[in-house]
């Protein structure tokens, strides 16, 4: 039911999220930034891991915990207990959206499998992540970013030539990817539902959202047997594509995708022989010369600092970029014209966080607040939306099922 309080596209949707880490609670933190109430559920006393993953602060909770966790309502709840495991039947009730990580099997261990909790909402759509999906003969095992990296593909493809398989960027790479497909088909099952008025699971394997970016490597293999192998800073199908050095000890990415930017580019370096009917004036040349080709272009842009390379490239239209540590992005006018970073108010002070992503222009997204302290919703959620008293609060304390 839409709220029309908040003019967010997902106000009125509520989300239960049980999971653990980044996957699945990531794609519950991007509906929460978008206008969806989303209930955060921890173990009593110990909350989730994401708490102490990361770097430590003062409050106790880190700053992955402050950053990623924002807009959630923590509660406790231990769903391993039967009072935990009613409660959360009743919470469904209440939801539209749940999301969990565990091993394939743990739910269902605690009663709480998709049959049990449809029967008591048959309007919920349930994300389910794990490392490899529900189904397979490896759903049952256990896995983190790093193995959906390597199993996915990525990793195999990701350092120099002659070097070992190295992280691709981050090792969350694939927690992060797993979550924004999370979004996608938790959308795509909520717009399903407005037509049908059935919930369901949207399943995904952490090592599939890797896999699905891989561009052509499946079709590549499938038609040619052809096996990419690690390229360092190079890309197959484009060449100049690499980065390159500056006279100032900085680098610069430079994107030369087809025949006619790499003619702009030797023209800017003084050298237009090379492009058209010249020796690298097509792609196939430049591939089977790919050394010399990004040589040169190194070479050229190591006779000049970045600053330089960088408005030369511009005024020619050929796309070029600084690789930015991050202190430079904090410093950088595009970021700041764009408020890439937002500054939220935390238990420690104002931070600085990435913003929401996606820009709507009609009805952004929000940070409402950064993550809370473990089971500081405890009282608004199971009190004011389930309607228990003190009394039965304290049962529940007593008993371990909240803290």
């Amino acid at each position: 039911m839409f709220d029309s309080s908040d003019p967010r596209p997902l106000a009125g949707i509520r989300v239960l999220d049980l999971a653990t880490f980044i996957a699945a609670p990531y794609c519950a933190t991007l509906m929460g930034e978008f206008g969806a109430e989303v209930i955060k559920v921890e173990l009593p006393a110990i909350g989730d891991p994401l708490r102490r993953f990361g770097t430590p602060t003062e409050c106790g909770d880190s700053l992955v915990w402050l950053s990623e966790s924002r807009n959630k309502k923590p509660i406790t709840l231990d769903l391993r207990t039967p009072e935990g495991a009613a409660l959360l039947k009743r919470l469904v009730r209440e939801a539209d959206v749940l999301c969990e990580n565990f091993q394939p099997g743990t739910l269902e261990g605690w009663g709480l499998g998709w049959e049990t909790l449809a029967a008591e909402n048959p309007a919920l759509v349930m994300l389910r992540v794990s490392a490899y999906g529900q189904t397979g003969p490896m759903r049952e095992l256990p896995g983190f970013g790093r193995i959906a990296n390597a199993f996915g593909g990525i990793s195999y493809l990701a350092g120099q030539p002659d070097g070992l398989p190295v992280t691709p960027g981050s090792a969350t790479l694939a927690d992060y990817m797993s979550g924004m497909y999370g979004v996608i088909g938790v959308l795509l099952a909520l717009r399903a539902r407005d037509k049908t008025g059935a919930g369901q699971v949207v399943d995904i394997g952490l090592y599939e959202s890797i896999f699905r970016i891989l561009d052509e490597l499946a079709p590549a293999y499938q038609q040619g047997g052809f096996v990419r192998q690690r390229m360092g800073a190079g890309t197959v199908n484009a060449v100049p594509h690499s980065h390159y050095p500056t006279k100032d000890g900085r680098w610069v990415a430079i994107a030369c995708t087809n025949d006619k930017i790499f003619e702009r580019l030797v023209r800017l370096m003084g050298r237009p022989e090379l492009a058209g009917d010249g020796l690298y004036g097509t792609i196939a040349r430049r591939e089977a010369a790919r050394t010399e080709v990004d040589a040169m272009v190194g070479d050229w842009t190591a006779s000049m600092e970045r600053a330089e390379v960088l408005g030369k490239c511009a005024d020619a239209q050929v796309p070029c970029g600084p690789v930015y540590s991050i202190d430079e992005i904090f410093d950088d006018p595009q970021y700041a014209a764009r408020g890439n970073i937002a500054m939220v108010e935390t238990r420690i002070g104002d931070m600085a966080m990435a913003n929401v992503m996606p820009r709507l222009t009609g009805t952004p997204g929000a940070i409402d607040w950064a993550g809370r302290p473990l089971g500081a919703d405890n009282e608004s959620v199971l009190q004011g939306l389930l309607g228990l008293s003190e009394a039965e609060m304290r049962v529940l304390k007593d008993k371990g099922v909240i803290s």
